[in-house]
C-alpha cells in the first residue's frame, strides 16, 4: 500500500460529496428521465468494491452520480489529474475524497497505491476502464486499460460493472455552443438516461503473477458492462440513435467487431 493505514479504518463520505451527490440527481431532472436498474448485493455494499462503468459523454458523471445517489451509493471517483489541477473544482474534488489519476505522467502508477489505500478503509471505487469517452463509431466500450483490472487482481476486491446509455443525448461532445444548443433541446425533450448495476465480474480464476492476466481481466470487464449495456439499447442494437455531428470517430480500440 501506499500509505501507513490504521487497523480497522473505514472511510466515510464527507459532507462535500454527499451535497454533491444530491445537486446532480437536482440537475438531471430537468434536462433527462433517470431510470436506475440492478443493484449492489448487501454484501458489497459495506465495501470495498470497484464500480467499472462505461463512458459515452461530457454528462455522464453527472448522470452516474445521480444514480448513485438513487442506488444509495457514495463512491469515490477516479478522475484526471487535469480536474484536480482546475480552479476551485480541484479543491472540491479533494474536499469530496475523490482520487487523483495522473495519466500521461510518470507518476501514474502511484494511482494503483492509492486506489488500494482507499479499498484497504472499504471504500466504494468507481471508474472508467476505458480511459476516455468512447470514439467507437457504435459507442460501444472500447479496449480497456489494464490499470482498474491490475487494481483488482491486487486487492481481491470485487468489480461490479456499471452500463449507462442516454447522457451522449444530454450535452454534446465539443465545446460551450455545442453544449448549451444540446441543453437546451434536453430541457424540451428530456431523454431517457439509463444506468443499471450488474452483477460482479468473476476475476476469481486469474492470477496477477501471470504474464497476460490484468489483460484477460481487463477483457472481462468491458465484456461484462458490454453485455450489460446491450440490454439497456435493445432499440438501438448496432447504432445510436442520435449521432452528436461534432464527436469524432475511430475504430483503432475497438473491443470487438462492429455489431
Amino acid at each position: 500500500m501506499g500509505t501507513s493505514i490504521p487497523a480497522g479504518a473505514v472511510w466515510r463520505a464527507p459532507r462535500t460529496w454527499r451535497f454533491l451527490l444530491f445537486l446532480a440527481r437536482v440537475v438531471v431532472m430537468p434536462v433527462a428521465r433517470l431510470k436506475v436498474t440492478g443493484d449492489v448485493p448487501a454484501a458489497l455494499r459495506d465495501g470495498p468494491v470497484i464500480f467499472a462503468a462505461n463512458h459515452i459523454g461530457p454528462f455522464d458523471p453527472v448522470a452516474i452520480t445521480a444514480a448513485c445517489r438513487v442506488a444509495r451509493l457514495t463512491p469515490r471517483l477516479m478522475a484526471t489529474g487535469g480536474l484536480f489541477r482546475a480552479p476551485v473544482v480541484g479543491s472540491v474534488m479533494r474536499a469530496a475524497g475523490h482520487i487523483r489519476i495522473n495519466r500521461r505522467q510518470a507518476d501514474v502508477g502511484t494511482a494503483v497505491d492509492m486506489v488500494a489505500d482507499a479499498l484497504a478503509v472499504r471504500s466504494h471505487v468507481l471508474g472508467y476502464p476505458e480511459g476516455r469517452i468512447t470514439l467507437d463509431p457504435g459507442m460501444w466500450p472500447e479496449r480497456g486499460k489494464t490499470g482498474m483490472a491490475r487494481i483488482a487482481l491486487r486487492t481481491g476486491v470485487p468489480v461490479v460493472p456499471v452500463a449507462q446509455w442516454g447522457a451522449h443525448e444530454v450535452a454534446a461532445w465539443g465545446g460551450f455552443g455545442p453544449t448549451v444548443r444540446t441543453l437546451g433541446r434536453s430541457l424540451l425533450r428530456r431523454p431517457v438516461v439509463r444506468v443499471h448495476f450488474g452483477a460482479p465480474v468473476d476475476l476469481s480464476d486469474l492470477d496477477p503473477a501471470t504474464p497476460g492476466a490484468a489483460q484477460r481481466a481487463t477483457d472481462r470487464i468491458i465484456d461484462a458492462i458490454t453485455a450489460e449495456l446491450v440490454a439497456l439499447r435493445v432499440a438501438e442494437p448496432r447504432l445510436p440513435r442520435y449521432v452528436d455531428p461534432v464527436r469524432p470517430l475511430s475504430t483503432q480500440r475497438r473491443h470487438r467487431p462492429a455489431r
